[in-house]
């Protein structure tokens, strides 16, 4: 997506202008733990990097975080989210229209750096393991689809790199991330001597969540 791009070009750009500053902060990084959730916007990304904003599927996350103060504003924040992904694609062929989603339900690992680059303002960045728990299609319009797809044609396992913001107002926080996701959603297969990936794409996802602190 070109907005979870420009997001991410941005947190990079803010991140290197931001380090100089921090010991002149009042940014002490506190033990917490507590829980979180919030609203996705999910994509597939081919490997083209073929990206259609109008394919972008509603979902959500919800799950507990901790962060663990390894030096005054630095922190480990590990998590464990049940999320949801995939895309959404609309058509409109001649008699025929309506759209079908393709959802995706994950249970994910993030482990993240994060930074109090303020007492109230963080960053983070790291990486994200998910194990896929669920997959199904649904279609409305022209072609009523409601079928589950079996896990075994599609990876069990996904990963890749994660990085946000986060607002603190103690004990409630919010902020936005985006999940870019390193490995197919599809198998590799050979087929009549034809090796193929399919589907051939990668999870996208730009999330904004709040979290409450439960410590």
């Amino acid at each position: 997506m070109k907005l979870q791009a420009n997001f991410l070009c941005a947190l990079t750009l803010f991140l290197s202008a931001s380090f100089g500053v921090l010991h002149a902060q009042d940014n002490n990084v506190n033990t917490e733990f507590g829980v979180k959730g919030g609203y996705n916007m999910s994509n597939l990304i081919d490997s083209g990097d073929d990206v259609n904003d109008n394919n972008i599927l509603s979902g959500f996350n919800a799950g507990f975080y901790a962060t663990l103060p390894v030096s005054d504003f630095v922190a480990i924040q590990p998590e464990l989210l049940f999320t949801t992904k995939g895309a959404k694609l609309e058509y409109n062929a001649g008699p025929f229209e309506g759209d079908a989603k393709f959802r995706l339900n994950y249970i994910e690992l993030p482990l993240l750096v994060r930074v109090n680059i303020t007492k109230n303002f963080n960053v983070h960045a790291g990486g994200y393991a998910s194990y896929l728990v669920s997959s199904k299609v649904t279609g409305d319009g022209s072609f009523e689809i409601n079928e589950e797809i079996d896990r075994d044609d599609l990876n069990k396992f996904d990963a890749g790199i994660a990085a946000g913001v986060g607002v603190d107002f103690d004990p409630i926080s919010i902020g936005v991330r985006y999940n870019y996701g390193l490995t197919t959603v599809g198998k590799e297969r050979t087929v009549l001597g034809e090796t193929y990936t399919f589907p051939d794409v990668r999870n996208s996802n730009l999330t904004l969540y709040m979290s409450y602190k439960l410590n």
